[in-house]
C-alpha cells in the first residue's frame, strides 16, 4: 500500500468485532438523507398496486372504529368513561395502530431485507428508524381526522369532550415513546428471528392478545373498579398509560396516575435500550443464520 493510501483519513471503519455499546449513532446522523429515501419507500410501496392508494391511511381506522363502537360499544356495552363511543375507540384505534405498526414491521428488519443488507454497508439502524417515521406520518394523517372529529363533538351542547389544551404540549411525548416502545419490541424480535423463525409466526397473534390486556376497546376504569387488587399489574402493561394520558388530553377522559405514567416510561426506555443493543449485536453474524 502506498504511502498516501496509508495516510489517507477514512470516513467509514466497518469491524467484525465491537463493543457491546457501539452502537455507531453519528452513522444513523450521516445516513439522514437514506432515512428520508426509506420513509418515502415505505409509504410508496405500502399503498401501491391499490385502487384507493393513501387514503386507505383514512379509511382503515374509520373501519375500526365503527366496528369497535358497534361490537364493543353498542353489543357488547362495555364502558368508556362517559365519552362518545366513536370518539373513545378512534382515540385508542390510531394510536394502538401507531404502536403495533411500529412493532410488527421492525420485527422482521433482518429477515425483509437481508439482500439489502448483504451487499450495501449502511447502519442497520436505519431501516427500524424509518419504518417508524413513515409509521408517524401514518399517525398524523389519522390525528387530523381525529381532531376534526373533536371538534365537532365539542361543539355539541352537552358534550362530555373536555380536551385538555393545558397538556396538548405532551402529544410529541406520547408519540416519541410509543414509537421508541414498538421499535424497541420490535428489533429485539428482529434479532431473535434471525435464529428462531417461529416467532414471525407468533408476532401478530401475540399483538392481538397485548391489544386486549390493553384499553383499546374498553375503559380502564373496567379493570380497576372490578379488579382494584390487580391495579398494579394491569398497569405494568406500559402501552396502558400512553393511551390512556391521549384520551385524557384530547377527550377530557379521567386520566390514570402520574407514576404509572412514569413506570411506563421506565419500561420504554428499557426495552429500547435493551432492543438497540440486541440489534446491534446480531447485525454482525446475522448474514450466517439467514
Amino acid at each position: 500500500m502506498s504511502q498516501m493510501h496509508k495516510d489517507q483519513p477514512w470516513d467509514t471503519v466497518i469491524r467484525s468485532h465491537r463493543r457491546w455499546f457501539d452502537l455507531d449513532l453519528t452513522g444513523v446522523l450521516k445516513y439522514r438523507d437514506l432515512i428520508g429515501m426509506l420513509v418515502k419507500r415505505n409509504f410508496t410501496v405500502t399503498y401501491k398496486q391499490t385502487v384507493l392508494g393513501p387514503a386507505w391511511v383514512v379509511i382503515q381506522p374509520l373501519l375500526t372504529t365503527i366496528v369497535f363502537t358497534v361490537i364493543f360499544g353498542n353489543i357488547a356495552g362495555l364502558p368508556t368513561d362517559g365519552m362518545p363511543k366513536f370518539l373513545f375507540y378512534m382515540a385508542g384505534s390510531i394510536l394502538w395502530q401507531y404502536f403495533s405498526k411500529c412493532l410488527t414491521n421492525t420485527s422482521n428488519t433482518f429477515i425483509a431485507n437481508r439482500h439489502i443488507f448483504g451487499k450495501v454497508y449502511f447502519p442497520r439502524l436505519c431501516m427500524p428508524i424509518s419504518i417508524a417515521a413513515t409509521q408517524l406520518i401514518s399517525f398524523g394523517i389519522q390525528f387530523v381526522l381525529f381532531i376534526a372529529f373533536v371538534i365537532y363533538y365539542v361543539l355539541q351542547p352537552g358534550t362530555a369532550v373536555n380536551p385538555d389544551l393545558s397538556r396538548v404540549w405532551m402529544l410529541p411525548v406520547i408519540l416519541l415513546q410509543t414509537g421508541m416502545l414498538g421499535m424497541g419490541c420490535g428489533i429485539i424480535i428482529s434479532a431473535m428471528t434471525t435464529k428462531y423463525r417461529d416467532l414471525q409466526m407468533l408476532v401478530e397473534f401475540g399483538v392481538q392478545l397485548w391489544m386486549f390486556v390493553t384499553p383499546v376497546t374498553y375503559s380502564a376504569s373496567l379493570i380497576t373498579e372490578k379488579y382494584p387488587h390487580l391495579v398494579g399489574l394491569y398497569m405494568l402493561n406500559p402501552v396502558t398509560p400512553v393511551l390512556e394520558m391521549f384520551r385524557s388530553v384530547f377527550l377530557g377522559a379521567e386520566a390514570c396516575a402520574d407514576l404509572y405514567y412514569v413506570y411506563s416510561w421506565c419500561i420504554t426506555l428499557l426495552v429500547f435500550v435493551v432492543g438497540v443493543i440486541l440489534f446491534s449485536r446480531t447485525e454482525k453474524y446475522f448474514m450466517d443464520t439467514v
